[in-house]
């Protein structure tokens, strides 16, 4: 997106496409004007807009022809389209939100209201961008990421929220027959019923004169639990200053001159079909974001997740005046286990350890394989006491019980030998130090070096000097 944002005008009527360029430079957004819908394509890949608006019709088509047009670039199809139709034409309205276009505005219109509504749509269209560069960032060295398609969302939880009960019956009653989506009434202002439950996916708030329900509105976009909630306000009346304001609040949508179940079922379908591929951009890139952090074979932490904690517990400590320690154990001979019966034993041996591992450790710190069969533990708030009796656990968890493969009869005995570096608070004072996790792990490593070289299976640690 560029800094103010490139706006596509698409009318047949020069002077229309006039008036809106000098509305929206003034505003400091970049516009570019077209007429038709032939050479669109074209014009699209080279402009890269971040809104469009188009008129309802066009010399050759209409808005829904600029829509199929739009769809049709992988790259634009997440490009809001705005239709601007005449004032007091709700049919044109109803044919273009039941087009899948993103909004539709009535001409002749209010600077306030067109600018509030290119605002809340660029919010949104920056948001989602955001989302598949995170994405696709998480994705380099993993392969290309997953596509996201448009599909039919699930059946949603719809809250309508109304000033009276009697209301709140009436839209649900009028909405059943119009909407697939699950609905529920909850009267304003109490929220209770709304937010202890499960979350909506969308919630239709009435809106009367008094700034109670606008309020409520950004209220919903700020909480954690309902910030991706579509939200729809429903406006009385046909006022453009307010209605912008609803929308500079966090609304999505903005119903105009009372509730019509048609429109908001209209604007509920698209809404949600958005709101259901951006909840599965969200959930990919946790789980992508999860597996970088994740050893494949263990289950535990990986490198690059314990570097960044143990960092983290660095950089905490000198605040909470406790000393914290990190640990390298290394499984004793394992070489001789996969030499002997197969590195399809030696994985599940692998995979056994980390498991003993964890369980000691539990919640106290945490356990990562940082390599073959070399694992990291890193405990914060660990006294000298604390940290040995750990690490000692350590040792017999692996060594006290002998390890059982699937298929053979053997018993496997393995050891495991334990490298401790202990930093005492005195140490935090090393205010000249560059990488600190990096003289950390040196001194472990050398604690470690030193518990093999005096016979394995055992403990060696190393204290901060104070």
């Amino acid at each position: 997106m560029s800094v103010q944002g490139t706006i596509l005008v698409l009318d047949g009527v020069s002077t229309n496409r006039i008036m809106l360029k000098v509305q929206l430079t003034a505003a400091w957004y970049h516009v570019v004007q077209g007429e038709r819908v032939a050479g669109l394509a074209a014009l699209l890949r080279r402009v890269r807009p971040d809104l469009v608006l188009t008129a309802q019709t066009l010399p050759d088509g209409t808005a829904a022809d600029v829509k199929k047009v739009m769809a049709a670039e992988p790259a634009l199809m997440d490009v809001p389209i705005v239709a601007i139709t005449p004032q007091n034409d709700k049919a044109a309205r109803l044919q273009a939100l039941s087009d899948g276009l993103d909004d539709v505005l009535g001409y002749p219109f209010k600077d306030t209201l067109l600018l509030a509504r290119v605002r809340s749509l660029l919010r949104t269209t920056a948001d989602r961008q955001e989302l598949t560069l995170k994405g696709e960032s998480q994705s380099i060295g993993f392969g290309e990421p997953a596509q996201v398609l448009f599909a039919p969302p699930p059946i949603a939880q719809i809250a309508i929220l109304t000033q009276s009960a009697r209301t709140g019956t009436l839209w649900c009653k009028s909405l059943v027959n119009q909407t697939r989506h699950q609905l529920t009434s909850h009267t304003l202002p109490d929220l209770k019923g709304v937010l202890s439950g499960t979350t909506p996916d969308a919630i239709v708030v009435e809106l009367g004169s008094k700034v109670t329900g606008r309020n409520l509105l950004a209220d919903l976009r700020s909480r954690g639990a309902t910030r991706n909630t579509v939200l729809i306000g429903v406006l009385p009346d046909d006022n453009p200053a307010r209605a912008a304001e609803v929308l500079d609040r966090g609304a999505d949508a903005v119903c105009m001159g009372g509730f019509h179940s048609d429109e908001i079922a209209l604007r509920l379908e698209t809404l949600i079909a958005r709101k259901t591929r951006d909840d599965r951009l969200r959930a990919t890139l946790r789980k992508d974001l999860a597996e970088s952090l994740t050893d494949p074979l263990t289950g535990l932490h990986n490198r690059r997740y314990a570097m960044r904690a143990l960092d983290r517990i660095a950089h905490q400590a000198p605040g909470s005046g406790h000393g914290f320690a990190v640990m390298l154990a290394d499984l004793d001979h394992f070489k001789a286990i996969n030499d002997r019966f197969g590195h399809a034993a030696g994985d599940l041996v692998l995979t056994d350890a980390a498991r003993r591992l964890q369980a000691v450790i539990g919640e106290a710190g945490f356990v990562a394989r940082i390599g073959g069969e070399e694992f990291m533990i890193g405990l914060p708030n660990a006294t000298t006491e604390h940290a040995l009796q750990q690490a000692e656990r350590i040792c017999e968890c692996i060594c006290g019980k002998p390890f059982q493969l699937p298929d053979h009869p053997t018993l496997i005995p393995v050891t495991i030998s334990v490298g401790v570096k202990l930093c005492a608070p005195p140490e935090f004072a090393r205010q000249d130090e560059t990488d600190p996790v990096d003289r950390m792990m040196r001194s472990a490593d050398k604690a470690l070096y030193a518990a093999k070289k005096a016979g394995r299976n055992q403990v060696h640690i190393r204290q901060s000097a104070a």
